[in-house]
């Protein structure tokens, strides 16, 4: 089932601009490391899963790029435009080769059922 998303014809052409810019450099920014890295995990400071997610692929010897953005009290705005790209709700986001794989637990889960590698 493809994601919900407000269609093109239902937004006013006075704001079509201001839309498809809304943070755009930060989405370029995630679409570059994503596409120039194996393994990319996305975080923000003071949440413990990114820290979980990063000593799980550290303790594997697993390189990766992490991405940073703001914590609980700044950046938020420029956060929700990746949710919104992704469909993600929360960070992290981790990309294996191109793909969005989820977030902390959803990593741990590839680990526990010798799936990782495959993707890897």
């Amino acid at each position: 089932m493809p994601r919900q998303i407000l269609a093109n014809k239902n937004i006013h052409a006075a704001i079509k601009k201001t839309v498809a810019d809304n943070h755009a450099d930060i989405i370029s920014e995630v679409q570059e490391a994503v596409a120039n890295n194996k393994v990319v995990v996305v975080g923000m400071a003071q949440n413990p899963a990114p820290k979980r997610a990063r000593k799980t692929l550290d303790g594997l010897g697993i390189e990766y790029a992490y991405l940073e953005y703001g914590s609980y009290f700044k950046l938020w705005r420029r956060r929700n435009a990746l949710k919104m790209w992704t469909g993600w709700p929360s960070f992290p986001m981790i990309f294996i080769n191109g793909v969005l794989i989820g977030g902390s637990s959803d990593l741990r889960a590839l680990v526990e059922t010798d799936s990782l590698n495959k993707l890897l």
